[in-house]
């Protein structure tokens, strides 16, 4: 994802949706691109420890969850142990020495190739079940949107705090 694609301006509903999410989630890569291992360990500001390393972790994990437990009903197992009380689907945030950006880049990639393969044979409103509810591909779609957007919004306040560039 060197690139962020454009969201088509007139589209149908489905092109839609999947142009805003690659939109939102190269905009996360953006946010990491030109950085050190050690700035993407930096946490934003005492006391939170959220770092931009972890947030790649995390969506890799959302990724995961919404589109291979719940929609495709596959049992995957979490990523990156979450932290003491949290379940896997929310875990990631977590830094470990032994996991590298590159290497967290690589799997969050990974789990959005999977996502893409997991969509491309089904229609909107293919659903999938989650704690006793059923949630469609449509429903997905625009919840991972707001989850990237959201954690963009994180991701701009942490790249201000480690470099000072803004807008990306």
């Amino acid at each position: 994802m060197s690139e962020r694609p454009t969201p088509p301006l007139n589209a149908d509903e489905r092109a839609t949706l999947e142009g805003w999410l690659d939109f939102y989630r190269a905009t996360l890569a953006l946010k990491c691109a030109g950085l050190t291992e050690e700035q993407l360990r930096t946490a934003s500001v005492p006391p939170s420890a959220l770092t931009l390393l972890g947030l790649v972790q995390h969506m890799a994990e959302v990724e995961r969850n919404w589109f291979r437990r719940v929609l495709a009903g596959e049992d995957a197992p979490p990523i990156y142990p979450a932290a003491e009380g949290a379940e896997g689907h929310d875990g990631g945030f977590e830094l470990s020495d032994e996991i590298t950006f590159d290497t967290a880049r690589a799997t969050w990639e990974a789990e959005i190739a999977a996502a893409r393969t997991t969509c491309a044979v089904k229609e909107l409103g293919d659903t999938g079940s989650f704690r006793g509810g059923e949630f469609s591909l449509r429903w997905i779609y625009t919840h991972m949107i707001a989850e990237y957007a959201r954690h963009n919004g994180h991701a701009d306040l942490i790249r201000e705090r480690v470099d000072g560039a803004t807008g990306v």
